[in-house]
């Protein structure tokens, strides 16, 4: 895919307001929607309170990947930041032009400063069995250091690692690598 000039990107910060939802197409998986505000807020120096300002709703559309987290992890309601592509698709409605305003999401996630979260990241085992999985398909056969364990992978366990320990070596790849003889 190529890269376009004079894209509009824009990251928006705001909250979830229908519910999310995915689209079925033809060809497996579709992309998932969902609508949002988001709103000025700015502070008023005569009252000395914070007041509204202008909102700005969008619809977002999410793709692959990104559109399975996003649907797992987003409800209506929760505040989010958005990155991504701002268009304007125009059409024709009652006789009347018409147009409406979206964002194609690149990256989507939780407003720490208004909420907290916990990342949930595939397991290393899953991501092992897709890649043994796609080396088998390629007919590649499996690289094996002198400890016998596969290259790319480490277990915490056999590290003989703790719990905090452990879950750090579980967020990093280590290649074993094997003395050339």
């Amino acid at each position: 895919m190529g890269t376009a000039m004079n894209e509009t990107l824009v990251t928006l910060v705001g909250n979830v307001i229908s519910e999310v939802s995915r689209r079925r197409v033809t060809e497996g998986e579709g992309p998932v929607y969902f609508r949002m505000a988001s709103n000025e807020r700015r502070f008023d120096r005569e009252s000395g309170n914070w007041v509204d300002g202008d909102r700005f709703f969008v619809t977002v559309t999410c793709w692959r990947r990104l559109a399975d987290g996003v649907q797992l992890s987003l409800e209506k309601g929760d505040p989010v930041i958005v990155k991504g592509r701002l268009y304007t698709s125009s059409f024709e409605a009652e006789g009347k032009p018409r147009s409406v305003t979206s964002l194609e999401a690149y990256a989507v996630g939780p407003d720490l400063s208004r909420c907290s979260a916990r990342p949930n990241r595939p397991r290393r085992e899953a991501l092992e069995d897709v890649a043994a999985e796609d080396v088998a398909l390629a007919g590649i056969p499996e690289q094996r250091s002198a400890t016998g364990q596969s290259e790319g992978s480490c277990s915490p366990e056999a590290e003989g690692l703790t719990d905090p320990q452990a879950a750090t070596a579980e967020r990093e790849l280590k290649v074993v690598t094997t003395a050339a003889n």
